[in-house]
């Protein structure tokens, strides 16, 4: 019978010698494999476990919940956020009030471009957008998740190396296996028909396209933030606020500093 994956998580109670190894026999008596094994946020423990069959972990979950040394705070089929997680030793947070909405700061670039590349790995129709100040490294960490995903990106527009504004894409350039990038602001400010009929042309394809500045994107578009599967906020620190004052107050092609390198 194949094995199952699970996700196992406690809080610990009382951190006393031998804890862990108490459960790794408890584990091993049940004949459960533990695949990895990390520390999560506030003093929690993570694991990856496999499994022949669910009664296997059933008793396992009975059991540990009449341990008083801890407190079983999950017991499910891993998601994304666990595997990376166990990986990273912390957690993804989401926005309270918008779930698909994912926020990271600088410092956690790792586990951005890790998450990210969980998601371009994915066939098919995804829409990410990423928002965040100057130079917070919005376009490196795309570019790094798409060569830990093995995917090839394309700048529909950008900034990170010139002034980029596609009209067109050569033959080879229409596939569902590579990652289009967008930036919102450049698209915005200076595109032309052309290269919105691009963009729309490129929408059509079943593929992933990433959206830097999404904010800005539904504006010049009939695109709204529900179309969006992935919302990403990179900031500098926690209390960083994104805003986009010093677009609409001023002509783009002015020295505003949105032009530069990264915005």
């Amino acid at each position: 019978m194949e094995k199952t994956e699970w996700y196992l998580e406690y809080e610990i109670q009382d951190n006393r010698p031998g804890l862990l190894g108490d459960i790794s026999s408890l584990l091993g008596m049940l004949s459960i494999n533990i695949i990895t094994i990390n520390g999560v946020e506030n003093s929690r423990r993570g694991m990856l476990l496999l499994a022949r069959e669910d009664e296997q972990i059933t008793r396992l979950k009975s059991i540990l919940q009449t341990m008083d040394t801890i407190k079983l705070t999950k017991v499910r089929k891993p998601k994304l956020r666990d595997k990376l997680a166990v990986r990273h030793g912390r957690y993804i947070h989401s926005d309270v009030d918008d779930r698909k909405t994912f926020r990271f700061v600088r410092d956690e670039l790792g586990l951005l471009v890790d998450f990210m590349a969980e998601l371009f790995k994915k066939e098919g129709h995804k829409l990410i957008g990423i928002r965040g100040m100057p130079r917070v490294g919005k376009t490196e960490s795309v570019v790094a998740a798409s060569v830990c995903a093995n995917k090839r990106w394309l700048f529909v527009s950008s900034t990170l190396l010139k002034q980029t504004i596609r009209n067109q894409l050569i033959r080879d350039e229409y596939n569902t296996k590579n990652l289009y990038i967008i930036d919102g602001i450049v698209s915005t400010r200076r595109a032309n028909e052309r290269h919105w009929q691009l963009i729309r042309e490129i929408m059509q394809i079943p593929a992933i396209k990433v959206v830097e500045h999404p904010d800005m994107f539904v504006q010049s578009t009939e695109y709204k933030l529900n179309d969006f599967d992935y919302i990403i906020e990179l900031r500098s620190d926690e209390d960083e606020e994104i805003t986009y004052e010093t677009v609409e107050n001023n002509p783009f092609n002015q020295d505003d500093g949105f032009s530069m390198f990264d915005f």
